[in-house]
């Protein structure tokens, strides 16, 4: 199992690293632009590897997209991360040249690669991998849900003064502070709906800091943070790789599904050795269908503003 992560970044240096770790990939490719500093990440994150107790190898790349050839999973990191006070739709510009001038590459050397995306704004540059390689819509994912319902779980736990174990939660919609859709009615605790053991207040305030949980992080740390991003997209690789058709939302292409096509928009799929499995329809309260709907208008706009 080969897998390259393009961008050697804060994300995608610690993507490398979890996915090296977890130890189901024999090779793991990292690209930059920068010279030498993808080689660099690689060399100490293989130092490392005695440590850590794995035998993934780790290569380091400049630009040099022969060497990711026969890639079977891909991840695109790369862009410019956000600043405070920035959203994520004001990265478009930039970011989405880089795009596809990268899904275009990796398509090239592994035609048969499946591509997952988490350069920002992660839906709108989802939706652009597919009309920039044509790829079937099984193999190009979107990375934001996974993050968007680890940091939910995060909040859930704390609010329920609860172990992470026993806390789970799930948000769709877009990848963006106004369009996450916490679902806050189906979160529980060890099966027991959360509603049982906290107020409607409460539980509002957990969807409220979990839709600004990137803005919190941007503010705190000055730019985008690494660690969360990473291990959602190592729980993403993991489950193609090692076909465990886990169920994690994700942003798809959809075709009809929840009412809406031709966008790119986080809902629950089931991930295995073929990428998007299958779209999962959950039945959705007149609330959050609403909620659904204003978040696709707002992926749709910033989709408008593709060159």
């Amino acid at each position: 199992m080969k897998v390259t992560v393009v961008g050697a970044g804060a994300v995608g240096a610690s993507c490398a690293e979890y996915i090296a770790i977890k130890n189901f990939a024999s090779e793991v490719v990292l690209l930059d632009i920068k010279e030498g500093f993808a080689e660099g990440k690689a060399m100490d994150l293989m130092q490392t590897a005695s440590l850590n107790g794995f035998d993934t190898k780790i290569t380091g790349v400049t630009n040099d997209y022969t060497k990711t050839a026969g890639s079977d999973i891909a991840v695109i990191t790369s862009g410019i991360p956000r600043k405070p006070g920035m959203t994520r739709e004001e990265l478009i510009g930039i970011n989405a040249g880089i795009v596809k001038s990268v899904s275009a590459s990796l398509v090239e050397h592994s035609p048969n690669v499946i591509l997952i995306v988490v350069s920002n704004p992660m839906d709108t540059m989802t939706y652009l991998a597919h009309k920039e390689t044509g790829l079937p819509k099984n193999r190009i994912i979107g990375m934001g849900g996974a993050l968007d319902s680890a940091r939910f779980k995060y909040r859930l736990a704390e609010a329920l003064e609860a172990p992470i174990s026993d806390v789970d939660g799930m948000v769709i919609g877009g990848h963006s502070d106004k369009g996450m859709v916490p679902l806050t009615r189906l979160a529980t605790r060890n099966s027991v709906p959360a509603s049982e053991f906290i107020s409607e207040e409460r539980l509002e305030q957990v969807l409220q800091d979990t839709k600004v949980g990137g803005a919190t992080l941007t503010g705190l740390l000055g730019t985008s943070a690494w660690y969360a991003p990473g291990a959602a997209v190592s729980g993403l690789v993991q489950a193609i790789a090692c076909d465990q058709k886990k169920i994690f939302p994700c942003s798809t292409l959809l075709d009809g599904e929840y009412g809406l096509s031709d966008l790119c928009i986080g809902v629950p799929v089931v991930l295995g050795k073929n990428g998007i499995e299958k779209v999962v329809e959950i039945e959705l309260s007149d609330k959050e269908k609403a909620a659904m709907q204003e978040s696709a208008e707002g992926v749709k706009a910033t989709n408008s503003l593709l060159q």
